[in-house]
């Protein structure tokens, strides 16, 4: 049985007593709000903080509030299903909605939080094991090692982003607001993200996730596709975020296609988004926009299914996803494992 190594746990009151316990305790600490993502890496060393703090009673970060035609904000500690189940979230931002819900299992999404998931660590099969299991191999470049073992001659870590509700975020345009000692600044959900397998976030560690801003909707659909193996409880293999605005005539106007959980940052397939702009969706130009969003797929062999398969069904998906957006009937065949 894996156990959690020996920590002290502070209880903060409020978002100011939180950061500024942060920066008393320093690079030894981490925040925690439903522990779906800390604890397990904890319990293999994958982060070994010395003092944790929790999140999860602090009432600023579970606030719910605004309206779809102004926009709305998200506490960061609100569970995953809260944020599934939030009637006008599903109604004005039905994508979060639906990859909130796709994410693990019932029992883990009643305590995960959209702000965790966020943030969520990078993952790799090298990386997710054990402490044993990975001393056995000379441990790893992203912890404790010198070699990346998916490309042992790259002079980087190829661990993956596998979080389902960052292409969603980064498609609608959402923002974020960190909150440090020093004050708080407001990032678009995509400069949140590196392309580093280790150093994947743009948040310094002294700095916390408190609000998700949702922009107002204005006549734009978006959606969003996981591939994974199991129906329940999996990581994506591959993630679709779609995001499109259309005239009164059917035209392609703006468009956001994003890819989850195939590199180690949320992926814009601007080639893809190039291909419908200034055109009708159509069948002919949804094929384009999914052939051009095979070329920046670039899965490795650090996750479930062969890298290569998991690259050809990103045509797939991306089809599919301009299609539900677009209004377009389904493909004749139905996709699997959606």
């Amino acid at each position: 049985m894996l156990r959690l190594p020996k920590f002290k746990y502070l209880q903060p009151k409020n978002v100011k007593e939180a950061v500024r316990m942060m920066a008393d305790a320093g690079p030894e600490c981490m925040f925690v709000a439903g522990g779906t993502d800390l604890y397990p890496n904890m319990k293999r060393r994958q982060q070994t903080p010395k003092i944790v703090i929790g999140l999860g009673n602090l009432r600023e970060l579970r606030i719910l509030k605004g309206k779809p035609s102004e926009g709305m904000v998200l506490g960061a500690s609100l569970t995953l299903t809260e944020v599934t189940e939030d009637k006008k979230v599903r109604k004005a931002h039905p994508a979060v909605a639906r990859a909130a819900e796709l994410i693990s299992t019932p029992l883990l999404r009643n305590m995960g939080s959209i702000g965790g998931n966020l943030l969520l660590d990078t993952r790799c099969n090298y990386y997710d094991q054990n402490y044993e299991w990975r001393k056995a191999i000379h441990f790893c470049m992203k912890k404790d090692g010198e070699i990346c073992w998916v490309a042992p001659s790259s002079p980087r870590c190829w661990a993956v982003q596998s979080s389902d509700s960052a292409p969603v975020m980064v498609a609608i345009g959402a923002k974020v607001k960190l909150v440090s000692p020093s004050g708080e600044r407001v990032i678009t959900a995509s400069e949140l993200y590196n392309d580093d397998g280790i150093r994947h976030l743009n948040k310094r560690p002294d700095e916390l996730l408190t609000e998700i801003q949702l922009p107002a909707t204005n006549g734009w659909k978006a959606t969003y596709w996981k591939l994974r193996r199991r129906g329940s409880f999996d990581f994506p293999v591959l993630g679709v975020a779609a995001w499109m605005k259309q005239d009164s005539e059917g035209t392609v106007t703006e468009a956001k296609i994003i890819l989850g959980g195939v590199g180690s940052f949320p992926i814009e397939a601007e080639a893809s988004e190039k291909a419908i702009i200034g055109k009708k969706l159509t069948e002919d130009t949804v094929r384009e926009a999914a052939e051009a969003a095979y070329r920046p797929a670039k899965p490795l062999d650090n996750t479930d299914f062969h890298m290569l398969w998991r690259k050809e069904m990103t045509r797939y998906y991306v089809a599919g996803a301009l299609r539900e957006v677009g209004g377009l009937p389904p493909a004749a065949i139905p996709l699997p494992l959606r």
